[in-house]
Parts: C-alpha cells; structure tokens; sequence
C-alpha cells in the first residue's frame, strides 16, 4: 500500500519473539498506530515489516512501542550484519537484508534508517534484558550457553531469591513469609510493568498480565511461597522457549553461512581477495580446491567434482567442467575451477532459498489462520470463566473465598495460548528448513498445506519427466534431398532458437559438420512449428500433421512419422512451399528415476498424469514405460483448462519447468517448477525442485504431510493439556505451580515436537 507519496515500507528485526503470542501482542499494538498499515510478524524470521506514513506516525514511535512491550528492535540491514551473514547480499553502497532483498528496491531507504532509538540502548530495552519478568532473547546472547544469555541470568537471579526466601524461613519462620512476599514482588514488579504498557495500548489478556493477577492475587491468600516459585518457574520456562525457538531459526540462519565471505577474483593474470559481496554478473573467480564456490557461476576453465549438498542436499559430488552451472556455498572437491559469475549475489541460489523461506511466513496456513482467530477469543473466554470460578462457589453456595480465588487465579495462569498459537508456526519454519536442506523450496505454510492434500500430479514432459535435452535418432531425406541439404535447411530454420528440439537440431548439423543456410524473418506456428526464410525462399520444420495439411509431407512420410512415434520419438517434417524435404525424428529420455517417482506417488495414493504438446503415440510410448496416464496435443491454454477442471474434484499439483508452463503452475492447488527451468517458471511457482529429481515430488509431497500430521499432534498436546489441567485446577487438584508449568511446558513440548521435522528425511518411504 503506497498510494500516498509518505508512506513508506520499513522493515524491522525484532528479536525475543519466542511464541504465536509474541507476534499477536506486537503485531496488535504497532497496528493501533495512526498511519500504520499492512503489519506483517514473523516469529521464525524475527521480522517486522509494515506501510507507514510519517506524517502520522515516526519510525521512532514504533520502535519505542515494540521496547515498551519487552522486545529489542532495529533496522533490518542493521541485523542482517549481525544475524544473518549473507556475504554476498549486494554491492557494497547497496546494504541488503537478510533475505538477500537489495535495498535500492524502489522501498524509501529512510523506512531503514537508525533513528535516535535505535543507535543506544533506551533505557526501556535495558530494563526488558536483564532484569525479572518476561524476558526476551537478545541478539547479543546468541551463540552463548543458557546461563550466559539475559534470560539464563534471569533464572538464575530469581532462584537465588527463592532460596534466600526459604533459607531465612528456615532461619527465621517469623519473619519467612515476609521474605517469599518480598522474592516474589521484586520478580513480578518488571512483568506487571509490560502488562501496563500492553494495557495501555489495548491489549489486557496478555501472559504478563495474566501472571500478575495470579502473582499478587496468591499474596492476599496468603500462599506467598507458591507466588515466588510461580515467577521462578515462569523464568525457567521463558529460558526454555528461547532455547527451544532458536532451535528452530538455527536452519535458517545456517544457510546464510554457506556462501563463503570473500571471493579470489581473476583480473588477468593475477587474482587478488575481494568481498564476495562486491561480485559482479561477468566477472570471473578463481576456486580452489576444498573452497566454496562464492556465486553461482559457469565453469569456464577446469574440470572437478562439486559437492552441491550443501544447497541440493545431492550427498555424492558431481563433475563438473566447461559450460557447467554450480551453485553458490557448494564446495570444489578435486581441482582448481574457473568460475564465470552469472548472477548477482542479491540473487545467487542461496539468497534466494533465504528470501523464499523468510518471506513464507507471509503465506500462512489456512490451519494457522483459524488457530490465529481461536486464540483471540480463547484467552477472553479463559479469564470469564475463572472470574465465574471465584465469585460463583462463594457467592451462591457460600464456600470459602481463599479457595476459589486460588483455584480462580490457577484458571488464569492456564490461559495463556502460546502453546497453541506456536503450534503451526514452528512445525512450517521446521518442515521448511528441512525441505531447503534437500532442495526442496516450499513457499509458506499455505504451499505446505496444500501440497499435504494433492490428490494428483501433473507432469509436463520436456525437461520434467525427461532431461529436456532430445537428440536426434533419424534423418530421412525424401527424394532427391540430401542429408546434408535437409539438415542445412533444418538448422537454417532453427538458429537463434532456445527450445529443445531446434538444439537438437542444430547440434546435429554441427556434428555432421553441416553448415546452416542463411535465415531471417524466422517465425514460431504457435504449437504447430517455426517459418522462416532461408536461402532466399520460406522453409517450415513443423508436425507431420502440420506439414501434411500445407502439402509439405505425403502419405508415405506420415505413417514414416508415426512409425516413429509409435517408438517414443517426436518426429518433424521439414519443407518448403509444397515440397516435402525429409523428417527428422529425436527421442528425449526419461529421467533415471521418473518411472520410481510414478511408482511412489501410487503408493501414496496420488495418481500422475502428463500434460504434452506431443501427439498421442509419443506420449502414450513415454506414459506407457512409466507407467502414468497421459493428455497429448495440449497448448498451454489446454493445460491450464484441465488443470482448472482437475482442481475441483480435489488438490492437484503441476510440476513444470518452462514459460509455457507458468499459467498452468499458477492454477493448480501447488505449482512446482523443476531447478533446472526458466526464471519465470520459478517466480511463478509455489515450490521448487533443485536437484531435478522426479522423486524429490513424492518427498515434497511426504513431507508436506507429516508436517500437517506434525501440526495435528502439536495441536492436540496444546489443548489436551490445558483441558485436563482447566479441569484439575477447577477440582482443586493441581495449584499454580503447576499450572504455570502446564503453559510454559506445553509451549516448550510443541517446539520440540515440531523440531523433530528437522531430522525428517523426506526420501525414505514409509
């Protein structure tokens, strides 16, 4: 939203996001600032990103609001340094994001500014680190054992209150009381000051607010040593939702190490050290054996193994040589490379796995949505019932206040839905990192939720199910026609052409040594062929059914072509105005392991179709040996039409890899593209495959369901519990203490529940 000229979109780091909450809390009340609009939190990515008119509303306000609320925050690019070390982001006087966004990307560069707040410590972000209460995780303490961090101190700090407290009980039981009174005091006193100020925007149901109430509630019941070791044990908790959420960003942050911080770059004969960040599309690198390749590139001198696992997850090393592509961050194994850079560092295979797996929160899972929406009513409906369950029993049944006011104030600490709001999150941010490592690339949890319900897989054949690189298998000259003057015609037709079956053509006629005629005004029969002009008069290379409708093949020559694609061979003819010169038939392979992957997908119950511009004999040859059904004679408008018919019957998913295909990757319920394939077809798509691999759909497909099963079981465990722990503490079976471990606990068992995904391997049939 930019209509206005002030408005300006401003992208923050905000660091102490431990759960669903966290982001509500901050999201809520950044969002009842004037002149701010589309807020987006993201908990794994620790991102905050917003539209906001500074004529209504300062950068500075709302950085002063997120500290208010306990959480630290500054300028993305700021963090990226820190956080995320992407070297190799962008050229030097153009800082970038973690995600690898260039900043010179039309956004105001003031939305990235430090303002005044952000360059010190305010005197608010000290008092949320370090001191009682909920305490946030500080990017200082990453990389530190618990007990170094601002939280481990915390727990630390308060456990020595509680045994000071129960040391002068012991000592002096008198005077005991007054210790645990004071303990919990001043381990409450920071929390009910973030519960004020979440008050004061709007926002009462918070967990602070909640432990307070409970906190300063037990003192007036006299269960003052129950109090203080509901703070102490609120604090072991927060240092547990720290350790387990950094866990789970550890994936992400991961990859941003892979890309190596300099670069050897070749100027002549020498090669001097340079940021890798300072590479240039053209420029070319120097690699060493046992060094990572610093940018994707092209290999324009030495021949090596190359160890991609790092980006594709591919465990054994591949050659590589001349006019090879290789990734950024995968590893020269055997011999020098010399690596032509082919695309800049903001754009390298790495930044944009960062991009897409930071910028995936954005697409939430319907699941996450709805669960999103139950937590905003289930906190309000949790302190209603407990305010029932203190006045209702004494009031009309006359029971003891103390009692229910307990058993009231033990319903609150319960309340709290960050186990639940988590439960989503965590288990997409860990499935997605896990996907990543293995090149699998997943564009939010709504593509994970999607992908969990296909029901069929669509295939395009060229370069999906097979390699995308055809060769020629026969040339058939009719007449007087030579071989040699059909193939100069053939490639004459086809030069400056990209799609496969003209390289094929043309590398033919390079081996026969066979030169091109001279061409121009060439023209492509949408489906059908290409015209052009060559050697003075019009030549086409179309289908046989083409050529035999304009007088350019014979009956003869017609069932020669379907001779061949009766084999599996897409055969052409090649003529001039009513004058047939001859056929030229290519096969293109399957892949290795399609004929696997269909036989996986079966399993699984997913039924596979392929979607070909082919006639029918070629595609039911190539159905036939992979054993999958089939739609031939389809233009690109004739896939999206049976994809959109397909797609109400239930959840499809289009794997495809060229600019014909984007439409119809659009449509489907999950629109894949292959690596290997066009820009547009990977910008178009909802995931991607890196490694190529036919059996990398069933994985995407395998992991894309144990996630929703992931989330399944943490949902249960997040309700489960607070409904049997709602019901002890009403009974007066379970008090505050282990009330408050039933919240912190459930929110603690649901992180590490969803980080079991990262030690999921997709690939293993079940």
């Amino acid at each position: 939203m930019t209509g206005s000229r002030s408005e300006t979109s401003c992208d923050w780091t905000v660091s102490g996001m431990d759960c669903g909450s966290c982001a509500t809390k901050i999201k809520d009340a950044v969002a009842r600032l004037p002149g701010v609009s589309s807020v987006e939190v993201g908990i794994m990515s620790e991102r905050l990103r917003l539209t906001l008119d500074e004529a209504q509303t300062g950068r500075d306000k709302i950085e002063k609001t997120v500290r208010a609320l306990g959480y630290g925050i500054e300028p993305r690019k700021a963090a990226a340094k820190k956080d995320f070390v992407l070297p190799g982001a962008a050229q030097k006087d153009e800082p970038e994001d973690a995600a690898g966004h260039s900043q010179d990307d039309g956004h105001d560069h003031a939305g990235h500014d430090h303002g005044p707040a952000a360059t010190t410590s305010s005197k608010s972000n000290e008092s949320c680190h370090g001191s009682p209460g909920h305490v946030h995780d500080d990017p200082a303490d990453r990389g530190k054992r618990w007990y170094q961090t601002g939280k481990g101190k915390l727990v630390i700090f308060t456990a020595l209150l509680l045994g000071a407290a129960w040391t002068i009980e012991y000592l002096a039981p008198e005077i005991g009381k007054w210790a645990f009174v004071a303990a919990c005091l001043i381990g409450v006193a920071p929390v009910a000051q973030r519960a004020f100020a979440a008050l004061r925007m709007g926002q009462p149901f918070t967990i602070e607010s909640l432990m307070t109430i409970a906190a300063i509630g037990a003192l007036f019941i006299n269960a003052a040593e129950e109090a203080a070791l509901v703070v102490f044990l609120f604090a072991v908790g927060e240092v547990l939702e720290g350790v387990a959420a950094g866990k789970a960003r550890d994936g992400i942050r991961a990859l941003a190490n892979l890309v190596p911080k300099t670069a050897q770059l070749v100027t002549g004969d020498t090669t001097r050290e340079v940021p890798a960040a300072s590479l240039t599309i053209g420029q070319t690198v120097l690699v060493r054996p046992g060094d990572r390749i610093p940018a994707d590139g092209e290999i324009v001198d030495g021949t090596s193994g190359v160890d991609e696992s790092p980006v594709t997850g591919e465990s054994v090393p591949k050659t590589r040589g001349p006019g090879d592509a290789v990734f950024a961050g995968a590893i020269n194994t055997e011999a020098a490379l010399r690596v032509k850079v082919t695309k800049g560092a903001e754009d390298n295979t790495i930044a944009r796995i960062i991009r897409l797996v930071e910028e995936a929160e954005e697409a939430r899972a319907p699941t996450e949505r709805f669960i999103d929406r139950f937590s905003r009513w289930y906190m309000p409906v949790i302190v209603a019932v407990a305010a029932l369950v203190v006045l209702v029993p004494p009031l009309a049944f006359g029971q003891p206040w103390d009692t229910w006011v307990y058993r009231g104030l033990a319903l609150l600490l319960i309340g709290c839905p960050c186990a639940l709001v988590i439960s989503v999150p965590a288990s997409i941010a860990s499935a997605m990192s896990t996907g990543a490592r293995r090149g699998l690339l997943m564009k939010g949890g709504a593509v994970i939720e999607a992908a969990a319900k296909v029901d069929v897989v669509t295939f395009d054949k060229t370069g999906t199910l097979t390699h995308g690189r055809p060769h020629v298998t026969d040339v058939v000259p009719v007449g007087s026609t030579t071989e040699a003057e059909l193939l100069a015609v053939a490639a004459g037709v086809e030069t400056g052409s990209s799609h496969p079956l003209a390289i094929a053509i043309l590398n033919k006629a390079k081996d026969a040594g066979v030169s091109a005629l001279p061409s121009q005004d060439a023209k492509a029969l949408m489906g059908k062929g290409v015209v052009a002009t060559v050697g003075g008069a019009v030549a086409y290379v179309s289908s046989p059914h083409y050529a035999m409708e304009h007088g350019g093949l014979d009956g003869l020559g017609l069932r020669q072509a379907t001779i061949f694609e009766e084999d599996g061979k897409t055969a052409v003819a090649v003529f001039r105005e009513k004058t047939p010169l001859g056929l030229i038939a290519m096969r293109d392979e399957p892949r290795a392991d399609a004929k696997d992957a269909v036989r996986q997908l079966t399993a699984m119950g997913v039924t596979s179709v392929i979607l070909t511009g082919d006639n029918p004999r070629t595609a039911a040859a190539i159905a036939g040996s992979l054993g999958l059904k089939f739609e031939a004679d389809m233009m690109p408008e004739d896939k999206l039409a049976y994809i959109r018919e397909i797609g109400t019957k239930g959840g499809v998913m289009m794997i495809g890899d060229g600019i014909n295909d984007a439409p119809a990757l659009k449509q489907a319920s999950v629109g894949v593209a292959m690596g290997s394939g066009t820009d547009v077809a990977l910008e178009t798509a909802d995931a991607a495959i890196l490694r190529d691999r036919v059996t990398d759909i069933p994985a995407t497909i395998r992991l894309s369901r144990a996630a929703m099963a992931n989330i399944r079981q943490n949902v249960t465990i997040a309700l489960g519990l607070k409904a049997v722990f709602l019901v002890t503490s009403v009974l007066g079976l379970t008090g505050l203490w282990i009330a408050i471990l039933a919240d912190t606990g459930a929110t603690v068992l649901v992180t590490l529940s969803a980080l079991r995904l990262l030690r999921f391997n997709p690939e293993r049939e079940s």
